[in-house]
């Protein structure tokens, strides 16, 4: 594209909240650029594994949903921002089985497990390569509209009032603008000497410079560690493996085998219950002189691994450990960035004009985020935020 492009919004980040809101804006009108710091497949949602939660089971409700988000949170997340967020779960589902996600099925509906923090089964998942699925529908959904343009290995440099964005080579200019640009994580890690779960892109550059234009942040500083990081074989060293694996039957046990936390806890209890441990000396270690507990595995039924943890189970196996088998080695890893820029129920940040969604934004989880609410975080305020952004 020529520099000097015009159009009506510009989103930042090609994860599922930037394709989400791409696609809203898109459907509502609005002339669309989407500009990524790498490829457009480039994100951390491709990456999440385990499922998307959404109160669609009979014995389940959008008020329990917030309720369990709430108390996950520690009573620290938005309560208006989680009423949304658990409000119109259902209806991203469906909007996103339009798009062609086809969610695990079993018995004449959908499979739905209990992840951490959650007093329901309300999890629906893709086998377990969930975010995969969502994003690869967002991603045709966007490359199939007229109006939507991409801007492929175009970081975001330089922004300015009335909207004008330097991203790579080019200059665009917008009307409005969305932040979706994920977290931090790969960065802190790399700065602490730590393992991470994240993409190489997510290095924060997007939220410095929505602060240096006045936005507002909360808990920025609240970094989430996944409880269940791959510590071996070496291969699965940073690997996220999934909370399903609890969901169906997976338990952490210490070095004698003995169980030492509520394995479907929330995820930073059971996270600081896994670090306490091994400094009592009750952890193992890796043959390369890692940390680790075990997660056994074994008792994970055939049936459960073929249907939700299949892509897990086949990474095992390539790397000589069969985890329906014998017990596997895990430890905490750099996950997630709870915290974020401040925004309003239409994902507008305190700058007007100016709207973020998905993990660059702050107050839905709190300090503290229930695993399968970020993807349907993406989805929920992605969408508001195209939307709003096309109206404004």
């Amino acid at each position: 594209m020529a520099k000097g492009a015009a159009f009506d919004v510009l989103v930042i980040g090609s994860g599922a909240s930037g394709l989400a809101a791409a696609v809203s804006a898109g459907r509502a009108g609005a002339r669309v650029a989407v500009a990524t710091k790498g490829s457009i497949q480039s994100c951390n949602s491709a990456k999440a594994q385990g499922g998307i939660q959404a109160a669609v089971g009979e014995d389940d409700s959008p008020e329990v949903h917030a309720d369990d988000v709430w108390r996950s949170s520690h009573e620290t997340a938005n309560r208006e921002l989680v009423e949304v967020l658990t409000s119109e779960a259902p209806s991203a589902i469906h909007w996103l089985e339009e798009l062609g996600v086809e969610f695990t099925k079993e018995n004449g509906g959908y499979r739905l497990a209990r992840c951490g923090g959650a007093s329901r089964k309300r999890l629906l998942q893709v086998g377990d390569r969930t975010g995969h699925a969502i994003t690869k529908a967002l991603r045709e959904a966007a490359e199939s509209s007229p109006n939507i343009t991409f801007f492929p290995n175009a970081p975001l440099q330089e922004l300015a009032g009335a909207w004008e964005a330097r991203c790579g080579e080019h200059t665009i200019h917008a009307s409005t603008v969305v932040l979706a640009a994920g977290g931090r994580c790969y960065a802190e890690a790399a700065e602490r000497g730590e393992l991470s779960t994240n993409h190489p892109g997510a290095t924060g550059e997007a939220t410095r410079v929505a602060l240096d234009l006045g936005a507002e942040s909360r808990d920025l500083d609240a970094l989430q560690y996944h409880p269940n990081g791959g510590a071996w074989p070496p291969t699965m060293q940073g690997y996220s493996i999934p909370e399903t694996t609890r969901a169906y039957g997976a338990v952490l046990l210490n070095a004698e085998e003995e169980e030492f936390t509520d394995s479907l806890g929330p995820r930073d209890v059971v996270a600081q219950a896994i670090v306490d441990e091994v400094a009592k000396g009750k952890g193992v270690e890796t043959p390369d002189g890692r940390p680790a507990v075990w997660l056994d595995t074994t008792r994970i039924s055939a049936h459960d691994a073929e249907l939700s943890l299949p892509y897990m189970v086949r990474r095992y196996r390539a790397g000589g450990i069969d985890p329906l088998a014998e017990k596997i080695m895990t430890y905490p890893v750099l996950h997630y960035q709870n915290g974020g820029l401040v925004i309003d129920r239409d994902a507008q940040t305190t700058v007007e004009g100016l709207y973020a969604c998905g993990e660059i934004a702050g107050g839905t989880h709190g300090r503290n985020r229930m695993m399968g609410n970020s993807l349907l975080e993406c989805v929920v305020f992605g969408r508001r935020a195209g939307r709003a952004a096309a109206r404004h």
